[in-house]
């Protein structure tokens, strides 16, 4: 099969010889670092650790795709934010960006070429000229959850009901980076760019705030993309469903507490072109759950509806090899038993 036909087919709302099974999001899980010969904090600023550990996952899972980064910091760290990284857990932010007066936010200089920024270019490259048949996903922080890791997130949030002009003027801001970024990697070779966005979910911002300041901008982010493109929102992101679908993304990931049928029901509703994928529980399921159990949810879902399947969310670092490869093997047995 033609992994990156039928990658860019089913996010096309074209035929498929398969349903994808896929991650849209992290795939870094510890059982895989020493068959790849990585470690972290490694594999995070050195880009051929980097590529060994994006293809870990279909190496030794048949997962069918490779995905990098495994954090959602790079930005952040080349806007000034300090990053604290071990060999335990991905690199976090424990220090926003230096940045006395959020109105005079810019974009720094060689902001594409900035710490692992330029990492993560070469690492596309790599993966692009030694893998070419294998798609390569790459994630590029959503604008309401970057403006909040420059700022931090409970300042962002305050500012929706006190300076909304301000935070106009910053997302407006990071939207021109992220533009810039997403050109960057397109160039490098990225087939699909994967936006999670986490911070808009109406777990953190009323939905009536995501459709006045982050829906279209969004939208404008999606315009500028010229590979494939996936939306990811975390949480319980039914109050925005419909806001989501009408954004010009190619695919919509979804986490658990959305059912995949209802969200296929609400796409046909509104004639989306947008698709589905998901969403098998990253943290209940793939974590914590038997093979056996992995194979019949991924059954279940398949039957009952999604266009390209994957984990609901960055599979967890401790999550069984096991769990990933019978992730794969119930998509290949659900085709055989509907012949």
């Amino acid at each position: 099969m033609d992994l990156i036909n039928n990658l860019k087919n089913a996010l096309n709302n074209k035929k498929v010889e398969k349903i994808p099974a896929i991650s849209a999001t992290s795939i870094a899980i510890f059982d895989t670092f020493n068959t790849s010969e990585v470690s972290w904090p490694q594999a995070h600023y050195d880009p051929k650790q980097m590529t060994k550990l994006g293809l870990s996952l279909y190496k030794q899972a048949k997962l069918e795709n490779a995905r990098i980064p495994f954090d959602m910091t790079s930005e952040a760290e080349a806007f000034g934010c300090k990053i604290s990284s071990n060999s335990h857990s991905p690199p976090s932010i424990i220090e926003k960006a230096p940045i006395e007066y959020p109105e005079n936010l810019d974009i720094p200089s060689d902001y594409t070429n900035k710490k692992r920024l330029a990492v993560i270019s070469e690492s596309i490259e790599l993966l692009k000229n030694e893998y070419p048949e294998v798609p390569v996903i790459v994630g590029l922080v959503g604008l309401f959850t970057l403006a909040g890791h420059i700022i931090g997130i409970e300042k962002l949030v305050k500012m929706l009901n006190t300076e909304s002009f301000t935070v106009e003027t910053i997302l407006d801001v990071v939207l021109d980076a992220q533009i810039e970024l997403a050109k960057t990697y397109t160039n490098a070779g990225a087939d699909v760019i994967c936006i999670p966005d986490g911070s808009a979910s109406p777990d953190l911002i009323q939905p009536e705030y995501f459709r006045e300041y982050e829906k279209e901008a969004l939208n404008e982010l999606a315009k500028n993309i010229k590979c494939q493109s996936i939306i990811h929102m975390c949480g319980q992101s039914r109050p925005i469903l419909e806001d989501l679908l009408e954004i010009n993304f190619n695919g919509l990931s979804i986490e658990e507490s959305i059912n995949t049928g209802e969200a296929r029901m609400v796409k046909e509703d509104l004639s989306s072109d947008t698709v589905i994928i998901g969403n098998i529980s990253s943290t209940q399921t793939l974590l914590n759950k038997t093979t056996n159990e992995v194979k019949e949810e991924v059954k279940e879902i398949l039957k009952h509806g999604t266009d390209i399947l994957a984990p609901s969310c960055g599979i967890a670092p401790k999550t069984p090899l096991e769990n990933i490869k019978a992730f794969v093997e119930a998509r290949n047995e659900y085709y055989l038993e509907k012949k």
